[in-house]
């Protein structure tokens, strides 16, 4: 079996070449690697390929599929896979595997550092402290966490592990699941509620939760007036799950304190935007989308890192060796994380 991965750097070709030949089932396995996004243009690597091998920026769909004719397994390394016609695939009986849980820790951890950067302006006070060699302190005066109430949307691993740091801050808890688990609440303190109960509470709103269609503008025009006012809202899902026009209103009107994103709606039109800006086939909603995402980006009060959240060497430690795994589930007939 031929497998190609894209989006792999040097480190981690050689965890996965390490792994894969380790393994029984994968040892014999035929692997290449390109360390650039899957795009029209370097698709044809892959033409003789069974396997493929992509993260979150590499988009697989119906057209990308369809110029695969041997292909008969996608592994993602990542959680989400919308970026990868999943309905397609099955229909042509093509196996797509995920990495359904790494790095909640890190997330978690990785959500405290935009509650902190926000609460205590050090975003702000860094820039102009660099930028402008201006050392007043007037515009930073932040507030404590200890007994202020965050507000969790999705309650999975990543969701329990800031509720157990946000113990640690002595902060009271809220939390809102579509499928709520009261023995995890009772366990670790918090209490259930409905949405709007909780963005009414909440000091802070912290979101965790898949992107499916049910997820889809969570966060919107119609619910942004609900908030605490002052209230930050912080998302390391993905960035679809609130809607950047929702999100610019709520600042304007100063109904949110403010917003740290590690994931924002369109970031994919956004890392290749001058391709979007220039392309024949650019839609007036991908454009409208640029435009929105920028000028969230450029808002003062806003906390911005690119997709970073999952980004440390133990995510990336399981990443892989769970990726290993889905490959030799799949060709030992054991397919395992299967999402379509």
């Amino acid at each position: 079996m031929k497998i190609v991965f894209y989006e792999v750097g040097d480190e981690d070709q050689a965890s996965l070449t390490q792994l894969l030949s380790q393994n029984p089932a994968t040892k014999d396995m035929e692997v290449e690697y390109i360390k650039e996004k899957l795009s029209p243009g370097n698709l044809t690597l892959a033409k003789t390929a069974e396997g493929l091998g992509v993260f979150v920026n590499s988009e697989v769909r119906k057209q990308h599929i369809d110029e695969l004719p041997n292909l008969k397994l996608i592994v993602t390394l990542s959680t989400g896979f919308d970026h990868i016609d999943t309905a397609y695939a099955k229909a042509k009986g093509i196996t797509v595997c995920n990495v359904p849980a790494y790095g909640s820790r890190t997330v978690a951890e990785f959500t405290f550092s935009l509650i902190l950067g926000l609460s205590r302006k050090t975003f702000a006070a860094y820039r102009q402290a660099k930028e402008n060699h201006n050392f007043s302190i007037t515009n930073f005066e932040g507030f404590n966490l200890q007994g202020k109430t965050i507000g969790i949307v999705g309650t999975g691993r990543i969701g329990q592990n800031v509720a157990q740091i946000a113990k640690g801050f002595d902060m009271n808890i809220l939390g809102y699941d579509a499928f709520p688990n009261q023995a995890v609440a009772k366990n670790l303190g918090f209490t259930y509620v409905s949405l709007t109960d909780l963005l009414a509470q909440s000091d802070i709103v912290t979101l965790h939760v898949p992107y499916n269609k049910d997820t889809h503008h969570l966060i919107n025009k119609q619910n942004i007036a609900a908030f605490k006012k002052g209230a930050l809202l912080i998302n390391t899902s993905r960035g679809e799950v609130a809607e950047t026009e929702s999100l610019m209103q709520g600042l304007e009107l100063e109904l949110l304190g403010g917003v740290g994103i590690d994931v924002i709606e369109g970031e994919r039109q956004l890392a290749d935007e001058w391709h979007v800006l220039t392309s024949s086939d650019q839609t007036a909603e991908q454009l409208k989308t640029l435009a929105e995402d920028n000028a969230l980006l450029d808002h003062p009060r806003v906390a911005y890192t690119p997709h970073i959240a999952f980004f440390s060497k133990e995510a990336k430690h399981e990443i892989i060796h769970t990726t290993v795994e889905n490959i030799a589930g799949f060709v030992s007939d054991q397919p395992k994380n299967i999402v379509a």
